[in-house]
């Protein structure tokens, strides 16, 4: 049931995503052009939409709540597993691994002996 409802959840949601970037803003937006006749002209459109954004946001206002009343009452308690509490695990006895001696350092390079020895500025 809950699966359902969430499914019809994110159907209304996406028309109602759709319904209202279809409408006719200040600016233009993305509202639809017409023909001066027929059943979707600009008033007609802008009645059919708004009707339609109305009925959509209700659906889904009551959709959200629905699925929140589901979710809260088929709630199930914790239950913690209490069959391994008295178990250890079985203790294993490893060999350390041998170490391996690590090469010395490369010595670093000898300073120049022959350079005449310059006292640092103060």
């Amino acid at each position: 049931m809950f699966a359902f409802l969430l499914i019809v959840q994110i159907v209304v949601a996406v028309s109602l995503i759709g319904t209202i970037l279809m409408q006719r803003s200040e600016g233009g937006g993305l509202g639809v052009g017409g023909s001066s006749s027929g059943f979707m002209t600009a008033r007609g459109a802008a009645d059919f939409l708004t009707r339609a954004t109305s009925v959509l946001g209700g659906t889904f206002i009551v959709l959200s709540i629905a699925m929140a009343a589901i979710a809260g009452a088929t709630r199930e308690p914790v239950k913690i597993d209490t069959s391994l509490a008295g178990k250890a695990a079985p203790f294993q006895e490893t060999q350390p691994a041998p170490v391996q001696p690590t090469p010395a350092p490369a010595k670093a390079p000898a300073q120049n002996q022959n350079a005449p020895a310059v006292p640092l500025a103060q």
